[in-house]
């Protein structure tokens, strides 16, 4: 069954209103929030420690701002946008305090919520609004009237209303201009960490790093090793994103279409997908979360050593040098541009 999409007719604006409406955590998407938001019509403070690049970054963008808490007690809608392991600390000790019964508490990701990081009271609401894009993407759609596509959900309801604020939170971010879909806080957590793992990150980069190795292995130079495997995959990773499979079927050599059709499930196939099985798996019995927010209590140890090993392969250090001499990857490289 297909989902439905809603649009900017099917959000109230004035369920979040008179607000106002507490961003904690400024970073990218806190950043694009706060501003989208506001320049909604919506009345948006922002929470943020007092001396910190969040507190400085949103009074240059003319934001009130106050401590976390502060802003928790004044705002009836808190979006909590800090990164996912602070948000345990974040709640407990600025929001739950100062929250009141009817208000309601946002995030962009289910984490916290659905692995029971936090457990909210009884008496407010729990939403999700995810925008499919980084903050400098949901600004920049925002900004020429149109907007990135987003998910919402509601996790608890103790208003009545609290899929109404959803939706127009995500309507003032400009999620239903781009197409908001309906969702829950199970499927938006384990079908995001199932994607980064065996898809956009842990599965692109390690096939990337396997072809890389399988042809320096056979003999081939590195440089043209890393071209094939790496440099060229935006090529492809672009076609597919402006079009699927059928912009890149359009775009790529017969040969090469040739190839991916009998060669592709050669490498990705039946006993690749139950590796793919037992990774969601793992995220669906909270197996990931509870080692991840262990390896958190625990100083990150393993995590900071597998980050060494990880970009000190052969891989990173030929492209660090292929990628000097391409100007266009340059900092500054298109300033200027249109």
């Amino acid at each position: 069954m297909q989902a439905r999409i809603y649009t900017d007719n099917d959000a109230n604006p004035s369920a979040i209103k008179p607000g106002p409406v507490a961003i904690i955590g400024y970073g990218s998407q806190g950043r694009a929030h706060a501003r989208n938001l506001r320049d909604s019509g919506h009345d948006v403070i922002v929470g943020a420690r007092a001396g910190g690049r969040a507190e400085a970054a949103a009074k240059g963008d003319g934001f009130a701002v106050m401590s976390p808490a502060e802003a928790a007690k004044a705002a009836s809608l808190i979006a909590l946008l800090t990164p996912d392991m602070s948000h345990a600390e974040v709640y407990t000790r600025d929001i739950a305090p100062n929250m009141s019964a009817g208000d309601a508490l946002l995030v962009a990701h289910g984490f916290s919520i659905h692995y029971g990081q936090i457990q909210p009271a009884k008496d407010v609401d729990v939403i999700l609004v995810a925008p499919k894009g980084p903050g400098d993407l949901v600004r920049r759609e925002y900004e020429r009237g149109a907007g990135v596509p987003s998910l919402f959900a509601v996790w608890q309801d103790a208003s009545g209303k609290a899929r109404d604020k959803a939706l127009a939170y995500c309507a003032g971010n400009g999620g239903t201009a781009g197409g908001a879909i309906e969702t829950t806080f199970a499927e938006e957590t384990e079908t995001d960490l199932f994607g980064e793992q065996a898809v956009l990150c842990g599965g692109a980069s390690e096939l990337v790093i396997a072809g890389y190795e399988t042809l320096v292995e056979a003999g081939y130079q590195p440089e043209v090793a890393y071209f094939e495997c790496l440099h060229e995959l935006k090529l492809i990773v672009d076609l597919m994103y402006e079009g699927g499979l059928a912009k890149m079927h359009s775009f790529i050599s017969e040969t090469a279409k040739y190839g991916d059709l009998v060669s592709g499930p050669r490498v990705i196939n039946a006993e690749t997908r139950e590796r793919m099985r037992e990774v969601l798996r793992d995220i669906q019995t909270g197996s990931f979360a509870r080692d991840w927010v262990l390896e958190n209590q625990a100083g990150k140890p393993r995590y900071a050593a597998l980050l060494r090993e990880d970009l000190d392969q052969p891989i990173e250090h030929t492209g660090e040098r292929l990628r000097a001499r391409m100007g266009w990857l340059q900092p500054g490289a298109n300033a200027g541009q249109a």
